[in-house]
């Protein structure tokens, strides 16, 4: 008896121990490993075949979410998210749409190649995939212009080679695949107050519906990049008045509008992080440039998705009060 209530006895030690706590929190989650998986990836292409590891990665994010927002695009099996048809893959002219075998491949043209000799050019091949699309940009080389040209050859639209390009330029700035990190657009415990109106009829300037929320605040409160991304737009809208736009790696569109001006030093094509600050609140627009006052200071923010094809409004809503409720949560642990 007494060696069963020390054995459970060290059980419980063990299991609320310190030591064990720390250890759960450290923990890897699937997406760390996903994101180690893929820049080992990368990096072996990189040192094998020249093409800088960011542009690859670029490339497949962009892949991953258009997988992730198109229902005619199959979700990824594997690691790597680049999509080559079966018409890229085999060549335009083989017979054989699901060919597998390198030398027929090429002999009808196709990208497909064996990345990991195992005597197969398969699609379905996360190695494979990389390499066959690492080695069809090599062909028009690995600086920045010859990369644009490539990325413009295979998707012949201007939009997803200025996406790809912006995700490499962050990928390269950071260092790393993990800038998925989002804040709310307003120090939160100040005062604001926001709900969901995103689709609520406009009437000024014709009739619209309202593409986002607004988030009603004191004037000049600080306006903050809610996302790691690249300052996209930066200026004057009839409409929103002073305005930022902000691309991410997701392929979104972040929208800031009716500000009372802009961070000192702000510029297109800035990288932002998030929590940084872009503006402060105000009451611009609805007019020629310097229009204000119409309506109560509030921030209105927009979403936008692209999805390789089209880009659209969603509503950011939802994605406020997650982002609300995680910056909350720091300012309780601090």
């Amino acid at each position: 008896m007494r060696y069963k209530r020390a054995l459970i006895a060290v059980i419980l030690m063990m299991t609320f121990s310190p030591l064990n706590i720390n250890e759960a929190t450290a923990a890897k989650t699937p997406d760390d490993i996903v994101l180690k998986e893929r820049m080992g990836l990368y990096q072996r292409m990189e040192a094998s075949l020249y093409v800088p590891w960011y542009y690859l990665a670029a490339v497949d994010q962009f892949e991953h979410t258009v997988r992730n927002t198109r229902r005619n695009v199959e979700p990824a099996k594997g690691a790597i998210g680049i999509n080559i048809p079966s018409e890229k893959w085999a060549g335009a002219i083989n017979p054989d749409k699901e060919d597998e075998n390198p030398l027929t491949i090429r002999y009808f043209g196709g990208m497909g190649q064996d990345g990991n000799a195992d005597g197969k050019a398969s699609p379905k091949d996360d190695e494979d995939v990389l390499y066959s699309f690492t080695n069809f940009l090599l062909k028009f080389g690995t600086d920045e212009d010859h990369i644009r040209m490539a990325l413009w050859d295979y998707y012949k639209r201007d939009k997803t080679v200025g996406l790809i390009m912006g995700n490499a330029k962050l990928y390269k700035h950071f260092g790393r695949l993990d800038l998925h990190e989002k804040a709310f657009p307003v120090p939160v415990r100040t005062h604001y107050s926001y709900r969901s109106t995103w689709g609520v009829a406009r009437g000024w300037g014709g009739r619209r519906s309202h593409e986002g929320t607004d988030v009603f605040a004191d004037y000049g409160l600080p306006v903050r990049s809610t996302c790691y991304g690249i300052v996209e737009m930066k200026g004057w809208n009839r409409f929103g008045g002073w305005r930022v736009g902000i691309r991410d790696i997701n392929n979104t569109y972040h929208y800031f509008a009716h500000l009372s001006g802009f961070a000192k030093g702000l510029q297109t094509g800035q990288i932002v992080e998030p929590g940084m600050l872009i503006g402060g609140v105000g009451s611009t627009g609805y007019g020629p440039p310097g229009t204000s006052g119409k309506f109560p200071p509030h921030l209105h923010y927009g979403l936008y998705k692209d999805n390789g094809v089209t880009e659209w409004s969603f509503d950011p809503y939802p994605h406020l009060k997650l982002w609300e409720r995680k910056d909350l949560a720091k300012k309780k642990r601090r």
